[in-house]
C-alpha cells in the first residue's frame, strides 16, 4: 500500500499537480485520488483550480503507471478534494490558515468542563512544530498533528 502510494504521489506530482487524498477498497480494487494545484506563492487561493482535463491527466498517467508496474486493479477514479477539502499534512493547516474547519481527535481531550471532546469546529490560527491551533467558540485550542484523525474545511456560501 505504502509503495503504491508513493507511485501515485510521484506521478502526480510530476504532472504538476499535489496529492492531497489517496483511498484504497479492500484488496485495492478501487482507487480514489484527490488532486489539487499546489500552493503558488504570492497567489490567491483559488477554489475551482482542478479542472475535468486536469483530472483525466492525471487518470490517463496513472492508468499507463499502473499498467508499466503491474498494479491490478478494477476502478480508477481522480478528482478534486472539492470545497471541503480534506487536511493531512502540516502543509494543507498552514495553507488555510484563517478558514474554517471541522476536526475530529483520535483520542478525546478533556475539555474545561471535563467532558471527553473528540470533535471540534473553529478557524485556523496557525500550525508549526507538528502542532495545530484552532480558534473554538471557547477559546484558542491546540492539537497534535498524530492526534487529528479527519480534518476537513467547511465551505463557505
Amino acid at each position: 500500500m505504502a509503495d503504491l502510494m508513493g507511485l501515485v504521489e510521484q506521478a502526480v506530482v510530476g504532472l504538476g499537480f499535489e496529492l492531497v487524498d489517496f483511498e484504497t477498497s479492500p484488496r485495492a480494487r478501487l482507487l480514489r485520488i484527490f488532486i489539487d494545484r499546489p500552493p503558488v506563492e504570492g497567489e490567491a487561493l483559488t477554489k475551482s483550480a482542478i479542472t475535468v482535463e486536469d483530472c483525466s491527466a492525471v487518470s490517463h498517467q496513472l492508468t499507463r503507471v499502473l499498467t508499466v508496474e503491474n498494479i491490478d486493479y478494477d476502478r480508477l477514479e481522480v478528482s478534486s478534494p472539492g470545497m471541503d477539502r480534506p487536511l493531512k499534512k502540516l502543509a494543507d493547516f498552514q495553507r488555510f490558515v484563517g478558514y474554517d474547519l471541522q476536526l475530529k481527535l483520535r483520542l478525546p481531550e478533556i475539555g474545561t468542563a471535563s467532558t471527553p471532546q473528540r470533535n471540534f469546529s473553529g478557524s485556523i490560527l496557525g500550525a508549526a512544530d507538528d502542532r495545530v491551533r484552532i480558534n473554538t467558540e471557547s477559546g484558542e485550542r491546540e492539537f497534535a498533528l498524530d492526534n487529528i484523525d479527519k480534518a476537513r474545511l467547511v465551505p463557505k456560501f
